[in-house]
C-alpha cells in the first residue's frame, strides 16, 4: 500500500473522523481508521458500531493498493501541525507500520490489522428523500437543544423524525423533548417515498451538524431496517436510530393559552444573561414579573446574591407572575430568528408556548418552574 496525498484534504476528513470514533478504547480497532486504496478509489472509514462514517478522496496519487488501519487521534493530530499544503506520502511497510513522510517529518505509525474492522452491509431498498442542506441542518439546530440527557428514557436521547400535513403540503418535521422543553422544527418536501419515522441518536445529530455546516449541496436521506443513511456528495454516514416509541408530544402543545408577550429577542436573551450571572449554577431559575408594559426578571441565588433587571415589553393581560430554568429560556430564545419573541401564556404553572414570526414552521414548548 502506497499513495501521496495532500494535508488540507485528509485532514478535513479526519476531522469530521474524530467525532465518530470511539475514544474509550473498549475495542481498539475502534479507535482506529480504516485507510483504503481499492478500485482506484481512496476511502476513508471510522466506526464506533452505532455510526459509520465513509469518504472518498480523489485528489490522491495511489501507487499501490491496499489497506490498514492507523490510530485516528494520532494521525489527525500529526496532519494538524504539519504545514498547510503540504504533500503526504504514506507506505506500508509491514502489517503493524505505516509510514508517513512530509517534508523534513518522518513517521512511523502502528497499525491494526484489517481483519479485525467492523464491517457493514450499505442496503437501503427505498429511493430516499432529496433535502436541502442549509434547510435541514437548521432544522436539527432548532430541535437539537430540547434532546433529553437521561437514558432512562432512551427514546428522548435523539430528534424525532417524521412525515406530516398541514393545508395540502408535505413537511419532514424534527421534534426533541427532554419533558422540561420542546422543540419542534418543519422543513417542505416534495417526495416522500417509503419514509419510515425514525429517532436520530444524540451523537448522530451533532455529527451530521458538523457535516452539514462545512458543506453544500444536496442531502439525500434514506431509511431502513434500524438505520439512516445520509449521502451528502462523497460523503456517506449510517446510523443506527433509537429503538423505542416516541411520545405523542402533540398533546403537550397548548392551544388555549390566551395571553400574549411579546417582547425584544435581543433584550430578552442579554437582560436573563445578566441577572443569571449572580449564580454559578445555570439551571437557576429566573423569575418573570410581566406588566401591561414591561418584564421585570429576576434571579435569586442563596449562595451568591440576587441579580435584577427590567426591560420593555407588550403584554395583552394583567400581571403575571412565571418562573423558567434560564438556560432552556436562553436556548429558546437564541434560536428564534425574528427580532421579537413571543410568548403564549395560561398561568404561572401551564406550558407556554413560543412562536418565532420569521420562521412558521418552528415553535417551542417551555414549562415553568416553582422557585
Amino acid at each position: 500500500m502506497q499513495f501521496v496525498v495532500k494535508r488540507d484534504v485528509l485532514l478535513k476528513s479526519l476531522n469530521f473522523v474524530q467525532g465518530v470514533v470511539e475514544k474509550k478504547n473498549t475495542l481498539p480497532i475502534l479507535s482506529n481508521v480504516l485507510l483504503q486504496l481499492k478500485d482506484n478509489k481512496f476511502s476513508i472509514i471510522a466506526t464506533d458500531l452505532d455510526i459509520i462514517f465513509y469518504d472518498e478522496i480523489s485528489d490522491v496519487k495511489i501507487i499501490k493498493e491496499g489497506n490498514t488501519t492507523t490510530s485516528a487521534a494520532i494521525l489527525y493530530d500529526i496532519l494538524r501541525k504539519i504545514s498547510s499544503n503540504s504533500e503526504l506520502n504514506f507506505e506500508l511497510k509491514s502489517e503493524n507500520k505505516l509510514s508517513l513522510k512530509s517534508e523534513n517529518s518522518d513517521f512511523n505509525l502502528l497499525c491494526l490489522p484489517t481483519d479485525n474492522f467492523p464491517t457493514f452491509a450499505d442496503e437501503f431498498e427505498d429511493q430516499g428523500i432529496s433535502l436541502n442542506n442549509s434547510r435541514f441542518l437548521k432544522l436539527l439546530n432548532k430541535t437539537k437543544i430540547s434532546i433529553s440527557n437521561d437514558d432512562t428514557r432512551h427514546y428522548l436521547n435523539g430528534i424525532f423524525l417524521h412525515l406530516t400535513e398541514a393545508h395540502g403540503r408535505n413537511f419532514l418535521t424534527g421534534v426533541a423533548t427532554d419533558s422540561h422543553r420542546l422543540s419542534s422544527s418543519s422543513l417542505e418536501i416534495d417526495n416522500i417515498n417509503n419514509f419510515n419515522s425514525l429517532i436520530l441518536p444524540r451523537k448522530t445529530v451533532f455529527q451530521l451538524c458538523s457535516l452539514l455546516a462545512e458543506a453544500s449541496g444536496s442531502l439525500t436521506m434514506q431509511t431502513g431496517e434500524n438505520k439512516v443513511k445520509f449521502t451528502l456528495g462523497k460523503i456517506k454516514l449510517i446510523s443506527k436510530v433509537i429503538d423505542g416509541k416516541f411520545p405523542d408530544y402533540k398533546k403537550v402543545v397548548p392551544t388555549t393559552n390566551d395571553k400574549t408577550l411579546v417582547v425584544s429577542s435581543k433584550d430578552f436573551i442579554s437582560s436573563i444573561e445578566r441577572v443569571a450571572s449572580v449564580s454559578l449554577d445555570r439551571k437557576e431559575g429566573v423569575k418573570l414579573v410581566i406588566n401591561k408594559d414591561n418584564v421585570q426578571l429576576s434571579v435569586n441565588s442563596a449562595n451568591s446574591g440576587e441579580g435584577n433587571e427590567k426591560i420593555k415589553a407588550e403584554f395583552s393581560s394583567e400581571n403575571l407572575n412565571i418562573s423558567f430554568n434560564s438556560k432552556y429560556l436562553i436556548d429558546i430564545a437564541s434560536e428564534v430568528e425574528n427580532k421579537d419573541l413571543k410568548m403564549s401564556l395560561k398561568d404561572s404553572v401551564s406550558p407556554v408556548l413560543i412562536e418565532d414570526a420569521a420562521d412558521k414552521n418552528s415553535y417551542y414548548v417551555i414549562m415553568p418552574m416553582k422557585i
